[in-house]
């Protein structure tokens, strides 16, 4: 018993301490290595402040670097520690999953510093991150090939216990790999927020995987474990310089990057509902931007938030349009928002009376209009905490709630 607990425990801790080694390694490196990119041309302005200093970009890239130079070190330990203890879970079968984990993880990364680099469009920041799971799904199919779900208790006497939902199954995953790194690239614009629900996302997933390392898919857990710890130090180095007042900036490279480990995570680790549960505040961050991302409501280029320097607080941004632009679902959503006073709507504006403009449609505006103007950093600190309760509440809805829907 002893040795099949050091085992398991064993390659954890390596993990741990290489998790820690790769949090020093990227605060260094990131401190180190800024410069260069402003020299390559890799930098903007911070729109919420008033300096004009360049701010290097995609840093995220030295964030992912680390990351997969942590993850090659470590795929070694569990296998080793198998050969020498002869006992615990035999690791050989999720050498595929480490393979295409890391082809997934990496080829996001190199697209999302493309993007960073060559301003992709929208189109193709949804069919990458498709592209790029295809190694995961694979492994998927090899390892595990389960497209099989339960069904809730109230719908069972017409469903059935179980649905096999075949093609369908993977359809979902690979829709699940292009929400998760999207939706953190759509719930930022200011300093810490990516970085930030990022590091909470990854502890929440670690934690849930902690507490089930002793269930009937602890081996899995335990393969997710060894993702997640080493992406938690380089994030919180990551986080450290990009916290208010930013020294760097993360770039759609960090999103991709956070946003496929969880994908990876979540699909070879076989709990991507529960996935999904730790995105609570993205969900309803996208569920709110749908009429722009869609182009229901017209949508500017930036949905930052507005900056006012004289009380150096943040507002809210507008999108600002002609009536004769909007089409019948359009007026329409725009009514309902109106109705229930989820943005800020005025019309008739214009020179001629014939335009108006609404709030644009993120979470980050949307707590700036219940709130009113607020600095930067608090307004970050207010996402951080509602990550944190919709962790909270994910946990809760897992352990508690899930017991009326489900046998365990």
């Amino acid at each position: 018993m002893a040795v099949g607990r050091l085992a398991v425990l064993l390659p954890v801790f390596v993990d741990l301490g290489l998790a820690f080694v790769a949090f020093l390694a990227t605060f260094k490196l990131i401190r180190s290595i800024s410069s260069k990119f402003v020299k390559a041309g890799l930098h903007g302005r911070d729109l919420n402040k008033t300096s004009k200093e360049p701010v290097p970009e995609a840093l995220g890239v030295i964030a992912g670097a680390v990351y997969l130079v942590t993850m090659f070190v470590f795929i070694p330990v569990p296998f080793l520690v198998h050969l020498w203890t002869q006992d615990g879970p035999d690791p050989h079968e999720k050498f595929d999953d480490f393979v295409s984990a890391l082809l997934s993880i990496c080829c996001m990364i190199f697209l999302g510093f493309s993007d960073d680099v060559l301003n992709l469009p929208w189109r193709h920041k949804l069919t990458l991150p498709t592209i790029a799971s295809l190694p995961l799904l694979m492994a998927y199919v090899v390892n595990i090939g389960s497209t099989t779900i339960i069904i809730p208790k109230p719908l069972r006497l017409l469903l059935g216990f179980s649905v096999d939902l075949g093609l369908l199954y993977y359809v979902y995953m690979g829709m699940l790999a292009v929400f998760c790194t999207n939706s953190i690239n759509i719930l930022a614009g200011i300093n810490g927020v990516e970085a930030g629900q990022s590091l909470i996302i990854a502890m929440s997933i670690a934690v849930f995987n902690m507490c089930e390392l002793s269930g009937d898919y602890g081996s899995m857990h335990l393969f997710s474990l060894y993702i997640v710890l080493p992406f938690v130090g380089v994030t919180a180095a990551l986080l450290y310089h990009n916290w208010y007042p930013s020294s760097v900036f993360v770039g759609d490279t960090f999103c991709y990057f956070a946003g496929m480990t969880f994908a990876v995570v979540g699909i070879l680790g076989h709990f991507s509902k529960t996935v999904l549960l730790f995105f609570i505040p993205q969900i309803i961050n996208f569920i709110y931007s749908v009429p722009q991302l869609f182009r229901l409501v017209p949508c500017p280029r930036h949905r930052l938030p507005k900056y006012d320097p004289p009380s150096d607080r943040l507002g809210m941004s507008f999108a600002q349009f002609k009536k004769t632009e909007l089409n019948v679902v359009g007026r329409l959503i725009i009514w309902i928002l109106q109705l229930f006073r989820l943005a800020s709507v005025q019309t008739d504006i214009g020179e001629d009376n014939n335009e108006m403009r609404i709030n644009n449609l993120t979470l980050i505006n949307f707590i700036i209009k219940l709130c009113g103007p607020m600095k930067e950093q608090n307004v970050t600190i207010f996402i951080l905490c509602l990550q944190v309760a919709g962790s909270v509440l994910a946990f809760l809805i897992r352990y508690r709630l899930s017991l009326v829907f489900y046998d365990t």
